[in-house]
């Protein structure tokens, strides 16, 4: 079992930044992959970024990619998610995943977290 606990999330204008952060508990936290999803109202949960176990490797969405980065630190178990150049349309529940296989399989997510809320006004 792993438990994950999102925080960092909140109302910021268009063009401000956010970072969320996700830490994780119950499993070795090296021996899974993360990720960050979202999830608009009236939308189906997409994916954001991920980042593989040793944290040399990440993925993004083409609509965050140059604009979100996605860490880990390993002293934490906290995965981050830092946010700039935020627009209208990032607005969402943001949750993170676990993932004890590749980051790049987005169906292979199994643990969630409960989700911080992201609120970017125009």
């Amino acid at each position: 079992q792993v438990q994950l606990v999102e925080s960092g999330g909140g109302l910021v204008q268009a063009g401000g930044s956010l970072r969320l952060s996700c830490e994780a508990s119950g499993r070795t936290f090296s021996s899974y992959a993360m990720g960050w999803f979202r999830q608009a109202p009236g939308k189906e949960r997409e994916f954001v970024a991920a980042i593989s176990q040793s944290g040399r490797l990440t993925k993004y969405a083409d609509s965050v990619k140059g604009r979100f980065t996605i860490s880990r630190d390993y002293a934490k178990n906290t995965v981050y998610l830092q946010m700039n150049s935020l627009k209208p349309e990032d607005t969402a529940v943001y949750y993170c995943a676990t993932n004890g296989g590749s980051f790049q399989n987005l169906n292979e997510y199994d643990y969630w977290g409960q989700g911080t809320q992201v609120t970017v006004s125009s």
